[in-house]
């Protein structure tokens, strides 16, 4: 079998000309990330919340005009409390503990020495120097036995300078004197007669016309009004001056020195300061 023979191409060979890709419109500054793989199936929210979408035209950044004065009072910053507030607080804070202190010593006071109030009574009333017929001016002078019980068992009292113990009639004060002075000790009963004048009283012609008729009814009424300034002993300390007050609604039958109380009424108080 005899060889094929290929005719010779004399012509010169064809040379390929390299073009440069044309250049893109954009070329980012560093590489972009890949997306991430979209997931075939969305993803359900967990149990128990809730997907609400809001169109984009109301989604607002500050809250709507309804919604203002709301979201003002709840955004509010509160006040700083101020110097004067601290004081204050500081202050109430130490009266608190103060009275509470207060307290507790007056508890232990009375579960120790267990006190009680003195009593006081007007046992008899001797009177003289009324005469209501010849003169509208008297000058009266009244005997006055007071009973002073002190029942404490730990607690002295001393009676001191200026007491007073003053006769009214009506309005009309008819006779002063004083209590005298004196310590009463503890579980004591002390009866004094206290001397009580008066000078040149002017009674009105109403006064003496109806003393005259309670004469005769044996019912004359007068206020007895005592004032004491004392000191309470407990142990060997004193304390301040505390004044005792009593107030005696009483009767007579008659206007002498054998003068008889037909009722009394008497009322006891204390000033502390």
């Amino acid at each position: 079998m005899a060889d094929r023979v290929h005719p010779r191409d004399d012509s010169p060979p064809q040379t390929t000309e390299f073009k440069p890709p044309p250049a893109a419109a954009h070329y980012p500054e560093s590489p972009t990330k890949p997306d991430a793989p979209r997931s075939e199936k969305p993803v359900p929210p967990p149990p128990g919340t809730y997907v609400i979408q809001i169109p984009k035209d109301q989604v607002y950044r500050v809250p709507p005009p309804e919604n203002a004065k709301r979201h003002e009072r709840l955004t509010r910053r509160k006040p700083s409390r101020s110097p004067c507030c601290c004081c204050l607080c500081w202050l109430l804070a130490l009266l608190t503990a103060l009275i509470f202190l207060v307290g507790v010593a007056a508890a232990v006071f009375y579960f120790v020495f267990r006190p009680e109030s003195p009593d006081y009574s007007v046992e008899r009333l001797s009177i003289s120097g009324f005469n209501l017929t010849s003169s509208r001016w008297v000058s009266p002078e009244f005997d006055v036995t007071v009973r002073a019980n002190n029942p404490n068992d730990k607690i002295g009292i001393y009676y001191r300078r200026g007491s007073s113990v003053d006769v009214y009639y009506d309005s009309v004060k008819l006779a002063t004197g004083s209590l005298p002075i004196f310590y009463q000790g503890t579980n004591n009963v002390t009866v004094f007669v206290t001397p009580l004048k008066g000078s040149a009283v002017e009674l009105t012609s109403g006064d003496r016309t109806a003393m005259i008729d309670e004469v005769g009814k044996g019912q004359v009424p007068f206020k007895l009004a005592l004032r004491a300034p004392v000191k309470i002993k407990v142990g060997s300390v004193e304390t301040w001056e505390i004044t005792v007050k009593v107030d005696c609604d009483l009767t007579v039958d008659k206007l002498t020195a054998t003068a008889e109380i037909g009722s009394k009424k008497c009322d006891y108080g204390v000033d502390l300061w």
